[in-house]
């Protein structure tokens, strides 16, 4: 109940900030949000350190039109309704005229009414459940979706592992958690496997061991973990003290350094599917790594590259929009095709969804290795 009426207090000191916030015309105005702390941080602070090296090299270049990138960036803790009203703030107090965040679903889906509320074109980095864009047309992401992420890894299951059974233990609380496995489950039975159970868990949770004992009975191929790497890391290491041998299967969730520190050696032997491998031979991605690097000192992961492509198609589009409005560069932004990101072309369909390819990455002594990637 404190919780409660702690956001209510925001939303009414949010409608009682005056509406003449000081606007520089030289400038165009970034919102972004993010999980900057919380339980994912990382995904927060990896896509906060793309968006600020592309804006950095965009204004270093002259900006946009002659006007420089100005962003403005708050933490929403990885909480639904913090999210909601640092977005409030963004459009309402800060006048921010495009909006990037977030990397978890459910705290876009909470976020986007408000934006398409006020015609404010927001583009997700790297929320891959399709509810997201369905808020309306001013919601956007460069990022694939579960569907196919789902397909993908079901995909490979069966064909590179050779997986005919498998297990499921998903996140009930997240959006992108139980929507990925549900698009897993559908394909993996439509291509002839077998689901033997369906377990689930809630995040934060910590002890996994009466999940994994029903799992390990059943004796799976393959154990499909849709979750973010926090949880997935604990998940993996309880799964092989109980003499669980099966490689855990995962999404874009899992794509974080941390993932690593938590699992450790018990994710050898493991993959997920992802938007990008730093081992690319491409000269663009190359290029963006050691630039990364150099900023940042660290491989830049998939959150990071997204959070650098979601202000390219950004800037690509204010380039060729017809004005500043939200509703031109909204236009824009629907058009976009063949836009050369990162993470590979990237084309926005009918329903504002990226379509691009995915790749799956598997892991060996703390590190994840390109395996193949798979074209929609």
């Amino acid at each position: 109940m404190q919780k409660r009426f702690g956001w209510v207090l925001s939303l009414l000191a949010l409608a009682a900030i005056s509406c003449g916030a000081k606007i520089d015309p030289n400038q165009i105005r970034i919102g972004e949000f993010g999980s900057l702390t919380g339980a994912q941080a990382t995904f927060g602070i990896s896509t906060d350190n793309g968006i600020k090296l592309a804006v950095d090299e965009i204004n270093a270049a002259g900006g946009i039109n002659g006007k420089t990138l100005k962003v403005i960036s708050y933490d929403d803790e990885g909480k639904p309704e913090e999210a909601a009203v640092v977005v409030t703030k963004l459009i309402t107090q800060d006048k921010a005229q495009f909006i990037l965040g977030e990397v978890a679903s459910s705290l876009s889906l909470a976020a986007a009414p408000i934006a398409q509320q006020n015609k404010v074109p927001l583009i997700s980095p790297s929320s891959t459940n399709p509810k997201v864009t369905q808020v309306g047309d001013y919601i956007f992401r460069v990022c694939f979706i579960d569907p196919f992420q789902g397909q993908v890894m079901a995909d490979f299951a069966m064909n590179n592992l050779k997986a005919k059974t498998a297990v499921i233990l998903r996140d009930q609380k997240s959006d992108y958690s139980m929507g990925l496995a549900d698009f897993f489950v559908k394909r993996f039975k439509e291509k002839g496997g077998t689901i033997l159970l369906d377990q689930s868990y809630v995040a934060g949770d910590i002890d996994f061991k009466s999940q994994l004992t029903s799992i390990r009975e059943q004796k799976p191929d393959v154990i499909f973990v849709p979750g973010y790497y926090t949880e997935v890391g604990l998940i993996a290491k309880q799964a092989r003290e109980l003499g669980i041998m099966a490689p855990l299967l995962g999404g874009d969730g899992w794509d974080s350094s941390k993932l690593y520190e938590i699992g450790g050696a018990a994710l050898d032997g493991c993959y997920f599917s992802s938007h990008y491998s730093p081992e690319s031979k491409d000269p663009k991605v190359q290029d963006f790594v050691k630039r990364y690097q150099a900023k940042y000192g660290q491989v830049p992961d998939a959150l990071a590259t997204l959070g650098y492509d979601s202000v390219g198609v950004l800037a690509a589009a204010l380039k060729s929009a017809k004005s500043l409005s939200g509703a031109d560069v909204r236009d824009a932004l629907a058009a976009t095709k063949n836009y050369p990101g990162v993470t590979g072309n990237i084309s926005l369909d009918a329903n504002r969804d990226a379509v691009k390819p995915a790749v799956v990455l598997k892991i060996s002594g703390n590190k994840a290795s390109y395996v193949t990637t798979v074209n929609p």
